[in-house]
Order: structure tokens, then C-alpha cells, then sequence
């Protein structure tokens, strides 16, 4: 289903699940490329782009956004055709979209005035909430990192190393979507990708400035949750190493005592074996072979 929003001879379109009939509709008033038409009819994630026709460019986008849980990161596509006079935004868009037709359609029927006049000015100001919502997002992503900086040397083991692996593959997917599209919005700022109306270059500027600032929190937070896998790995492989060093030395302890009490298990005449007091001095022997294999391991700073 089409919605459409007039602001003087500016129109926005909004087609949140398109059907054929909506495609073919834009097929056949907007004459749009039969390939562009395609992606939007594809369920599936395409390639961010921004196709330059004469009369009309196409944008593919992604943007981050939370599952319903609020753990994983999932890639939101916006797809949208810009033109002189219309902003069309197609398919399963990002929630952020949604909403702000939606906000901009009840201000339209309490007869409010817009504050945007061009397309230009629409499509920045879809961008930049987009940005400011992504930014959001980066932050909790921070806030996370944080915290488990925080958790390292807890004894949730299990729970730290499940959240380090969440965060990074989270980390990893922000930068799989961010890193292709900065390119395509430095040509926004180039003038590469020009618009129709003047003097949007400090406004497309500010779109990039937004872009950057979050790929430099990216990488920055990329560095820090390889830095905590591997503190968090090197703990744990110092603990396990203190567990086997503990053990390893009750082993070598227990065994010339083992030894003895085997030896002396055995069915064979032995010396001492008839003495009334044998088995206070076999006791007494293995005392002092503790006492003797403890200093020997003190000496030699084992232990």
C-alpha cells in the first residue's frame, strides 16, 4: 500500500511491504529502471548503492539496529528513490523511517507547517536521524565494551567469554555495513552526487561527519574487544596453569608415598616388617619425604 504525504509540490511516498501492484504503480508513473524495481521486489539484503540517473537517483543503505532482545545487531535496509520533487522510501525499511512518516503524516492532518521545502532537505533529514539513532546504538555497543573491561577478572567465566563473543560478533557486523557505504557518502560531501538543490554541501558534510565519527568508534571499539579476548584467554590459560601447577604438585607429593605404601602392601618378606614400631617408621619416613620434597620445591621457588 502506497502512503503519500503533499508538502507544497514536494511529495513523500511510503511503501512499507510492496506489492506488484504498488511496483508496477512506480513502474508506470515514475518510469523507473526495471533493475531497480527488482531490488526493491528482493527479500533479501542488496548491495549498498546509490544508482545516478538523469532524472532520479537510487539509494540502497544499511543501517545497524537491536534485535527484539536486544543482544544481536541486525542489518535494516533503506531503500529509497530521490527525485527533484518526491523521496519514495520502499520495503521492509528501518523502524526510524517508519516512524518519521508516520510523525510527519499526523502533523500533516493537524495542518501543521513542514520545515523541509525540497527533496534534498528530506532526504537529509531521514539521513541524519538515521545517524543520530545509529549513534545510539554505538554507544550502548561502547557501553558493553565497558562493561566487559570491567568483568575480566570476575569469576563468571562462562558469562564474561558468552558476552565477549556477542560483542564482537556485533563489532564485526557494524563494520561489514559501515565500511562499503563510507565511500558512497564522501560523494555526497565531493559534490560527486550533487542533488537539485544548492547549497546542501555543509549539510551533506555534516551527514558524513556523523559517518566517520562512528567508523572511528568502530575501529576503536574492534581494537579494544581483541585486546579483552585476548586478556580474558591469557586469565584464563594463567588459571588453568595455577589449577595444573597445584595438582601437579599434590601428584608429586603422593607419589614416593604411594610407593612406600605399596611396597609395603606387598605379600614379600620386607625389612622392619617384623618390627612392632614398623609402622610408626614408615610414617615417620614419609614425613620426612614431604618435608624434604617441599623445601627441595621452595628452593627451587616452584612454589
Amino acid at each position: 500500500m502506497i502512503e503519500t504525504i503533499k508538502i507544497g509540490t514536494l511529495k513523500w511516498h511510503h511503501i512499507l511491504s510492496p506489492s506488484e501492484d504498488d511496483l508496477q504503480f512506480l513502474s508506470d508513473n515514475f518510469h523507473f529502471h526495471p533493475l531497480d524495481l527488482e531490488d526493491c521486489r528482493s527479500k533479501l539484503n542488496q548491495r549498498p548503492k546509490v544508482d545516478v540517473y538523469d532524472d532520479y537517483f537510487f539509494l540502497i543503505l544499511h543501517f545497524p539496529s537491536f534485535d527484539d532482545k536486544g543482544r544481536f545487531i541486525r542489518i535494516r535496509e533503506v531503500k529509497m528513490f530521490w527525485g527533484e520533487d518526491f523521496l519514495i522510501t520502499i520495503g521492509s525499511t528501518h523502524w526510524v523511517v517508519t516512524d518519521m512518516f508516520l510523525k510527519a503524516k499526523e502533523q500533516m492532518e493537524r495542518k501543521e507547517e513542514f520545515e523541509v521545502g525540497t527533496s534534498d532537505a528530506l532526504l537529509y533529514k531521514v539521513l541524519e536521524r538515521l545517524m543520530r539513532e545509529t549513534l545510539v546504538l554505538m554507544r550502548k555497543v561502547g557501553q558493553e565494551v565497558e562493561f566487559l573491561n570491567s568483568q575480566l577478572f570476575s569469576k563468571r567465566a562462562v558469562y564474561t567469554i558468552e558476552r565477549i563473543s556477542i560483542t564482537r560478533k556485533n563489532i564485526i557486523l557494524l563494520n561489514t555495513i559501515f565500511k562499503p557505504q563510507l565511500p558512497l557518502f564522501h560523494n555526497f560531501e565531493t559534490g560527486k552526487i550533487e542533488g537539485y538543490a544548492e547549497n546542501m554541501e555543509d549539510y551533506w558534510g555534516n551527514i558524513l561527519d556523523y559517518y566517520q565519527r562512528m567508523w572511528d568508534m568502530i575501529e576503536d571499539y574492534q581494537e579494544l574487544i581483541i585486546g579483552l579476548s585476548k586478556t580474558f584467554d591469557s586469565l584464563q590459560a594463567n588459571k588453568t596453569n595455577e589449577i595444573m601447577k597445584v595438582l601437579t604438585f599434590f601428584s608429586t607429593i603422593l607419589l614416593p608415598l604411594t610407593f612406600l605404601t605399596g611396597l609395603y602392601g606387598m605379600n614379600v618378606g620386607l625389612p622392619l616388617e617384623d618390627d612392632p614400631n614398623a609402622f610408626f617408621l614408615i610414617v615417620g619416613i614419609m614425613v620426612v619425604v614431604v618435608f624434604v620434597m617441599i623445601l627441595y620445591f621452595k628452593k627451587r621457588k616452584w612454589i
